[in-house]
């Protein structure tokens, strides 16, 4: 996740700029002396949102990078398609905002239009809401605390006469079980989560193993690397690097 740091004198302050944590950062302002009970960060569900195990075997590069609401880079774009991109975003939310993994919610959200959602102790939410577009959070990040007049399209009800929500298929979608694993373990298994789903992410765009065997490479990566309970920078650069040559062994890119 991008962030965009200010120096206030002795101090700096970290901005969030994708859109989720954006939100989340947003929905905070005025409320930092009152506890959170949990965050909801909305996923769209990507472009096979209710498929089955059974359509995913067959899926392709080009059908993986069509997303229904965003246009990303092809790394991220196949990271919303298999749900590692909302995994990775627990993680960071629980290092943004000082939180649980069981404070951290995912909701499918297919519209895109809430960008996440805060709930506080007394059981009240709060939503930010806007067209999907990083315009927004990436001025509100390097503007804060003010907000910039701005010529961006505005959101028109009456054009979303529904939003919806559902439950993540984490049974289909693995990746974002295994992000919450990883989170929940702690230690370095969170810097091999991302290091083995990088690797795996360009074999499937490289056309070199299919969409499931994403979560499969991610997966067998969390189970052989060594875990350290307390690493240190160098156990993290030894980690990626351990992580990077099992995944490129089992995906054939080493």
């Amino acid at each position: 996740m991008a962030v965009w740091i200010k120096d206030e004198g002795r101090s700096k302050s970290i901005f969030p700029v994708d859109s989720e944590h954006s939100a989340i950062f947003q929905c905070l302002i005025g409320e930092f002396h009152n506890p959170i009970e949990k965050i909801i960060l909305t996923a769209s569900g990507g472009p096979f949102r209710g498929k089955n195990r059974d359509f995913l075997k067959t899926v392709t590069k080009t059908q993986a990078l069509k997303h229904p609401n965003w246009e990303m880079g092809a790394k991220i774009t196949i990271d919303s398609a298999t749900l590692m991109n909302k995994g990775l975003e627990v993680i960071e939310a629980k290092w943004l905002f000082g939180l649980t993994a069981s404070q951290i919610e995912v909701v499918v959200h297919p519209q895109s239009i809430i960008h996440s959602m805060v709930q506080f102790e007394d059981g009240s939410l709060k939503a930010q809401m806007g067209l999907p577009d990083m315009k927004l959070p990436i001025q509100y990040a390097l503007a804060y605390p003010n907000r910039l007049k701005s010529d961006f399209p505005r959101f028109d009800f009456t054009r979303y006469p529904s939003l919806t929500f559902e439950k993540p298929d984490s049974d289909t979608f693995v990746n974002l079980a295994l992000a919450y694993e990883a989170l929940n373990k702690g230690g370095n298994a969170s810097c091999v989560l991302n290091a083995a789903n990088e690797v795996a992410v360009q074999a499937f765009l490289t056309e070199q193993i299919g969409f499931l065997e994403i979560p499969e490479v991610v997966g067998n990566c969390l189970a052989k690397v060594a875990y350290i309970a307390h690493p240190g920078y160098e156990d993290y650069v030894q980690t990626d690097t351990e992580t990077r040559r099992i995944a490129g062994e089992a995906t054939k890119l080493a």
